[in-house]
């Protein structure tokens, strides 16, 4: 019944303090496109608008010829306050739909203006397939629990399907911790041409709690780092340079959280499963 109510009616504006706003003009050419209009047998006596539902030609009729026809809308809306809470509910999903969909457009542009930063930066560790078809880039910190659970997910993502390009964004943002194991993640691509990055990222990764200098040392020394030199370019310019870069990249995008994904122009944000990973490199891939 709502949406023939709504239909017919045609509500232009719901206001803050939930009063309907009706205008004469707009709701006679609602009414008057309205396809079907569900009709109940009006008891004797009843003012037109007071039945279950009111007919769309005899509303229609109203409209045209009373000079007062909005007392046809509050008449029913007085005999049924539930459709006015019906109403104010749809008003608010569309104005939340708007508002997300308005936001996706931003971001999408925001992803289209910064391509050459996001998926070509010439310092973050591409992992997967370099000539993937799909890029897929994660802004991550070695202290977020949610990226620490998405990692895995990842992991099997990439290796399942074969063809994803996969652009690894240190972005530390949970305390000294993690900007120790940023920074030394970073560090680690200064070494033997970045073939111990990946091993390094899944040790800082599957460490239990947070990170200090030291468990972040201990993770380097596991995977057969040169722990001394990775101390020494960490405390580089160039490692202040990346991330420096990639915390401004991270506010144009509004990023304020890890992990966040890039896919394709998509963005999502937090933890993504493996399936789900799935379905939006298919999305990209058919965009």
């Amino acid at each position: 019944m709502f949406d023939k109510i709504a239909t017919a009616f045609s509500v232009v504006a719901l206001g803050a303090s939930g009063y309907a706003v009706f205008h004469t003009g707009k709701i006679a050419g609602s009414v008057a496109q309205a396809s079907t209009v569900a009709s109940a047998e009006q008891k004797p006596g009843d003012p037109v608008g007071q039945s279950a539902v009111v007919d769309a030609a005899a509303v229609e009729k109203y409209l045209k010829d009373s000079p007062d026809s909005d007392e046809i809308l509050e008449a029913y809306l007085r005999a049924h306050p539930e459709v006015m809470t019906a109403l104010r509910e749809k008003s608010k999903k569309e104005q939340r739909a708007s508002k997300k969909q308005k936001k996706a457009q931003a971001e999408i542009a925001i992803v289209s203006e910064n391509e050459a930063e996001i998926f070509n930066d010439g310092y973050s560790f591409v992992a997967g397939n370099p000539n993937g078809d799909v890029t897929v880039v994660e802004f991550s910190d070695y202290n977020c629990g949610f990226c620490k659970k998405t990692h895995k997910h990842v992991a099997k993502f990439v290796k399942d399907d074969g063809n994803i390009r996969l652009i690894i964004k240190e972005l530390p943002v949970l305390g000294p911790g993690s900007k120790i194991a940023g920074r030394a993640a970073l560090a680690s691509s200064m070494q033997d041409g970045a073939k111990k990055y990946a091993e390094f990222n899944d040790a800082l990764m599957k460490h239990r709690g947070s990170h200090s200098e030291a468990s972040v040392l201990e993770a380097a020394a596991s995977v057969g780092l040169d722990v001394k030199q990775l101390q020494i370019d960490m405390k580089s310019p160039e490692i202040d340079d990346m991330i420096r870069r990639t915390t401004a990249l991270a506010k144009k995008l509004s990023i304020k959280g890890t992990p966040v994904f890039i896919i394709g122009k998509k963005v999502v944000r937090g933890f993504v499963p493996a399936d789900k990973l799935k379905k939006l490199a298919a999305a990209a891939r058919s965009s």
